[in-house]
């Protein structure tokens, strides 16, 4: 007899001997040593190629009893088999005949753990397939269960997600079809297993509310909103052409289905009620878990305002405006992040909040809520600080959005707080100009405005004609405010007479010019003297030194240039002093329209 035949040979004849010495035992007598040794006969005919046999030995109703209570050790050789066999191999095909035999036929409680033990070993590429493999026998080992079954279907569901986790979530629409570790077909494998567990959760919930049910029924709820974390926060769920059926569209759908079949859809999106999270002892574990809670409710709200799943359940009886009251939270929570994936989310639900309202329809009274300041806060700071351009550019955009729907207070109110908060001569710019337009609107219609003229537009333009540090402040850095505001003086100077004064700007006259048009002219003076100088020592070095591609540095307005060569240094030398030349120009044409404006006046009271 050749080696190789006597080895196996001798794999299956050990494990007959085995099942033959535990045929004759009663259940209670197995010892030890018997699982020992029927786990390592069994483990050497798999590793042998002999899974035939061996499921010729689990099939026999004799055995019945014997693999009832030690089949669960074939579990981790019997994976490991499945693996290395090809999809073609009959090999692999008894291996996972085995497997659902012993789903079957094994003691749940021990299954189930060993299982567990299976994919909790289980990390990176191999994660997805042992999960894959192993949902059907854990759902069936579950559906067995009668002693806390509730608690473990959420240590299963726990454990899978635990394990998920840590895999990078395809992103591109090339990756969403590569799936290549298998997350995208995993996720929508999950959602299936939790099927049996949902519907008895239904059942059960029109029959009574027993504290069994509502333990299943919050295990499902954990369930959902860590899939509503990872990974559907951070996944991209717009709809792509030539992908038939988006796996995370369809994952997406799965949770709304299952939150909806255990009524907490509704609350989760409107009430704000959350699962019953534990009382940590420790306040950064009970901070964690707040976070993570939020970011779910956030991912949610934007399942639904946005990409609109579950749009069927959505109660039409609210008004736009609470509806945005009801995500400002989630809205901030979202334009924190900085992740591309999860920011440009954000935005989205904040513009589909505010293009469901009619423009000027937004009560002041929502900016007492602190989420109406904060989340613009949080716009202006994607605007500057977003290195994403077209994220940046949508932000505006939503800014503008944003201001349009508040009534005239309201307007106002957001104007005087982005002035005093954003810290950022762009963004004040554009407010600036905003200002300027509802100016214009009060000047020219018909309409009781009565925030945009007179003592109230005079609270404003306080913070607008101001220079922050006198003449001393840096002209260069705060040259779109500067721009801005002498447009504005120029525009009130030449709209409203002074006979009139509807803005009042002509009884702030006095104080415009003690406290922004004359720090202004000296400021630009010396701007422009040390910018001179500064172009006039470059060109000064430059002749010393006999490279002209020399890399050099130079310190402007107190922070250090990048590395330039000096031709580099000089353009943007002299680019700062076109700047100054046209803030010069237009402050000269102010104050000439304003010398004009006066000198008429006084001509008509001589």
């Amino acid at each position: 007899m050749p080696e190789e035949q006597r080895q196996t040979t001798m794999a299956v004849d050990e494990l007959q001997a085995i099942i033959q010495r535990c045929q004759i035992l009663e259940e209670a007598d197995f010892k030890g040593e018997d699982f020992n040794l029927f786990q390592v006969a069994g483990q050497k005919c798999l590793e042998d190629g002999y899974a035939a046999q061996l499921l010729e030995v689990i099939q026999n109703e004799k055995n019945k009893v014997i693999i009832k209570n030690m089949g669960w050790n074939l579990i981790s050789p019997l994976v490991r088999c499945i693996f290395i066999y090809k999809k073609e191999d009959d090999k692999r095909e008894h291996c996972l005949k085995i497997l659902e035999k012993l789903a079957q036929l094994c003691n749940p409680k021990e299954l189930f753990l060993g299982l567990l033990e299976q994919i909790e070993q289980t990390s990176g590429e191999q994660v997805c397939r042992t999960v894959l493999l192993l949902l059907q026998p854990l759902q069936t080992v579950l559906l067995k269960l009668q002693n806390k079954k509730a608690y473990s279907v959420g240590l299963s569901l726990a454990m899978i997600m635990n394990q998920l986790t840590p895999l990078p979530v395809p992103y591109t629409k090339q990756q969403i079809q590569e799936d290549k570790l298998g997350l995208c077909q995993c996720c929508n494998a999950v959602v299936d297993f939790t099927k049996p567990f949902v519907n008895e959760v239904v059942k059960n919930m029109e029959k009574s509310s027993e504290y069994y049910d509502m333990e299943l029924k919050e295990e499902l709820l954990k369930f959902c909103m860590k899939s509503l974390k990872y990974p559907l926060l951070t996944a991209q769920l717009e709809e792509l052409e030539g992908i038939d059926e988006h796996p995370f569209r369809h994952f997406a759908a799965g949770i709304i289905d299952i939150l909806w079949d255990i009524k907490e859809l509704i609350p989760l999106v409107f009430l704000h009620c959350k699962s019953k999270n534990p009382e940590w002892e420790n306040q950064e574990f009970a901070d964690i878990e707040q976070k993570n809670t939020a970011d779910s409710l956030a991912c949610l709200s934007y399942l639904m305002v946005v990409q609109h799943f579950g749009i069927d359940c959505f109660p039409m009886v609210f008004s736009p405006s609470y509806l945005l009251q009801c995500n400002m939270t989630n809205i901030e929570v979202l334009l924190k992040r900085t992740e591309e994936s999860i920011l440009s989310k954000g935005l989205d639900l904040f513009e589909s909040c505010l293009l469901r309202m009619e423009d000027n329809s937004l009560l002041h009274q929502y900016l007492e809520f602190r989420d109406f300041i904060n989340v613009p806060q949080d716009l202006v700071k994607v605007m500057t600080l977003c290195p994403i351009e077209h994220l940046r550019k949508k932000s505006l955009n939503i800014l503008q959005l944003y201001i349009n729907k508040f009534d005239t207070e309201g307007k106002h109110t957001l104007f005087r707080c982005l002035l005093k908060t954003s810290n950022h001569a762009g963004v004040e710019g554009y407010v600036i100009k905003n200002i300027k337009d509802q100016i214009h609107l009060s000047l020219t219609k018909a309409c009781d405005n009565t925030w945009f003229i007179g003592h109230h537009l005079i609270s404003l333009l306080d913070l607008v004609f101001l220079l922050p540090e006198g003449a001393e402040t840096d002209l260069l850095q705060h040259s779109d405010k500067i721009m801005a505001s002498l447009n504005l003086l120029r525009y009130l100077v030449i709209k409203d007479c002074e006979s009139d004064n509807q803005t009042g700007v002509w009884t702030m006259i006095p104080r415009i010019e003690q406290n922004f048009l004359k720090p202004l002219h000296v400021g630009l003076n010396m701007s422009k003297a040390h910018y001179e100088a500064e172009i006039k020592n470059k060109k000064e070095n430059k002749k010393e030194v006999q490279s002209p591609n020399t890399v050099c540095s130079v310190t402007v307005s107190g922070e250090k240039m990048p590395a330039m060569t000096t031709e580099m240094q000089l353009q943007v030398l002299h680019s700062a002093l076109f700047t100054f030349d046209l803030i010069e120009s237009v402050l000269a044409r102010v104050e000439e329209l304003i010398e004009v404006k006066i000198k008429a006046v006084m001509d008509e009271n001589s």
